[in-house]
Parts: structure tokens; sequence; C-alpha cells
């Protein structure tokens, strides 16, 4: 346990561990540092391989047809799924949004084929710029790390766009509804500190909707005040603060199984 302490005390940062800890320390701790077996749930996958499948669109040029997307989306939802049924055969103990989980796994089949067409119409006729570095090199699935003040910082940008006057704005693919802006702000933080670009906005792409959201403001938005969240947080992993915060979140927790803290 010592090990994996000191492994995760030393790890790259990132947005996603710091809302899991922030939400609950426990969970943090029996996931990163116990190293649990998070329960699969449908909704992980549906959102990976819808990623992997814009990806793969916007990389070659948009040459792809909507259905030949849904068709990328296919595959790498199908994999993932089957090798979770390996994994975890009982459909029981998989996590859903209030179905039984072989009804869930075909309902977010449906659902995203769906939102993997909806986004190449929607690209087709909105026509996106995406940004491009001095060597060519697209904006796309970018992985960016940088020191904030004093932790090293790391995140994957789905989308960097071009904008009116030179600058660039970040966008974030969601397959969900959650949204966190504190996500977008790390994001804009270290394309401008990594890429050296300017950074005013960012939104998200909703795939529920089939279009972005309103864009929200990052022109203020500082190194100091992203960086002293994660200051905070990479100090309490240090020390080994893990309480538990029990809640209504519990029931969405995927290492719930293995904390005797869960509210039920």
């Amino acid at each position: 346990m010592a090990d994996n302490h000191a492994r995760v005390s030393n790890m790259t940062r990132s947005v996603s561990q710091l809302e899991q800890y922030e939400k609950c320390p426990k969970q943090y701790e029996l996931q990163r540092v116990e190293r649990i077996t998070p329960r699969p749930a449908a909704w992980s996958h549906q959102g990976t391989a819808f990623h992997a499948a814009i990806e793969t669109y916007e990389g070659g040029g948009r040459r792809l047809t909507a259905d030949q997307v849904a068709d990328l989306f296919h595959e790498d939802y199908t994999r993932l799924i089957n090798k979770s049924l390996r994994e975890e055969p009982d459909l029981d103990r998989w996590m859903t949004a209030g179905t039984d989980g072989q009804s869930d796994i075909e309902a977010r089949y449906v659902l995203g084929m769906d939102q993997a067409r909806a986004y190449v119409r929607w690209a087709e006729e909105h026509k996106p710029s995406i940004w491009k570095d001095q060597v060519g090199k697209p904006g796309i699935e970018r992985h960016l790390t940088a020191d904030l003040c004093g932790v090293t910082v790391q995140g994957y940008v789905d989308q960097l766009l071009d904008r009116p006057g030179g600058s660039v704005r970040v966008r974030d693919l969601k397959t969900g509804s959650t949204k966190s802006r504190f996500q977008l702000q790390t994001y804009g933080v270290l394309a401008r500190k990594v890429l050296g670009v300017e950074v005013n906005d960012a939104d998200w792409y909703m795939a529920k909707t089939g279009k972005p959201s309103r864009p929200i403001d990052l022109a203020g938005v500082t190194e100091e005040e992203v960086g002293a969240r994660f200051v905070g947080m990479d100090q309490d992993v240090k020390a080994g603060r893990f309480p538990a915060v029990p809640g209504f979140h519990c029931r969405f927790c995927d290492v719930s199984h293995a904390c005797t803290s869960r509210r039920t």
C-alpha cells in the first residue's frame, strides 16, 4: 500500500483526478491507491467510442460519411462492451441509469450510433475550422502537460478551433449532460502555456442536442487561479488525507462495492 501511495503521490494531475478527489477523497483512494476494479458502465463505453469515432473523422479531414463514422462507433463500442462482459458477466453488477444492464447496453448503442451520425451532419453544415500548429498538426485530441503553480498537470483537449483575430477556442465533446467549467478553464490555461496561443473562450459540443453549447469566457482565467486548486488537491493526496464523503453520489460511484462508508 505504501508503494501505491508513493506512486499516486507522484502522478501527473488531471481534472478528472481533482474533481474525483474533491467529490469524495475515499473514492479517489479506492480507485487510484488501492486499485479497486470499478464496476463497468455502458455510458462510459459510449463516450469513449463516440470520441474515438469523431477523432478519426476529424483527423481524416472529414472525408467519411455519417454511416461510416457510425460504423466506427459500432466497432469500438462493441469491442469495449465485450471486453467488460468478459471481465464482469453479471449484468446486475453493471452501473446503469435506472434500467437493467442489458437494456442499458442496447439503448446506449442506439444512442451512440445516432450521435455519431448527427455530429457528421452538423460538421458538414457548419464546417468548424480546426486549428493547426506551425507544423500543420491539427488541434484534435491534443495531450498537453505543463507545470501549474508547482504541480504537473495534464489534459487531453478534444478540439482546438480557429477564432477571429487569431485566437483559439477550446472545445470538449460531451455525450452526457455533465459539464465541467473547470475542465475548460484548465485546458485553456494549458493551451496558452504549452502551445503559445491566445485562448479567450471555450464550449462543449453536446451530443445530446447535436450542437455546441454557448461559449464561456476564459479571458480572465489565470494560471494562478487554476493552479491553486491543483496545489490543494496535490498536497492532500501526498499527505494521505482520504476521508469519505457519503451522499447521493454514492449511487453513481463505481467503487462503492469496496467502501464501508457508502450511503445506500
